[in-house]
């Protein structure tokens, strides 16, 4: 049975997407940690990150650093922190979120509940920054 995040790569469940290519799709999380926060999955589904294709991970890393870079630009933070977890969805990812301390990393905080529109700004904002 495929993920929720294959079914967001199908188009099958709707998404705020940021960016894609052939191997990867970013979208922004819909209960956040904070504003910004994005998730960066390989369009194969495989549980750990791990288990993805070799030739894939240095790729997953060149396809994360312009949405990295543009949501530094998008939020007032000191970096764009990396995390992957893994535990929620049996399919591998890697969160981006604008962070000033580690803290902004505690997953075991409350996420956010976002209205939909502020979804649409945020990802439109963090789009608008890709270019540069």
């Amino acid at each position: 049975m495929a993920s929720i995040f294959s079914k967001i790569i199908s188009g099958d469940i709707p998404s705020y997407k940021i960016a894609e290519d052939d191997y990867f799709f970013a979208f922004l999380d819909i209960f956040p940690l904070v504003e910004g926060h994005v998730l960066v999955i390989p369009k194969v589904e495989v549980d750990k990150i791990f288990d993805v294709p070799d030739e894939w991970l240095s790729k997953w890393l060149l396809f994360a650093m312009p949405i990295a870079k543009a949501i530094e630009k998008s939020f007032p933070c000191n970096r764009c922190g990396l995390s992957v977890i893994g535990l929620e969805v049996p399919h591998a990812h890697m969160h981006l979120l604008p962070i000033n301390t580690s803290d902004d990393l505690n997953f075991t905080r409350e996420k956010l509940r976002i209205e939909p529109s502020r979804l649409l700004e945020i990802q439109q904002l963090i789009r608008s920054h890709l270019s540069e």
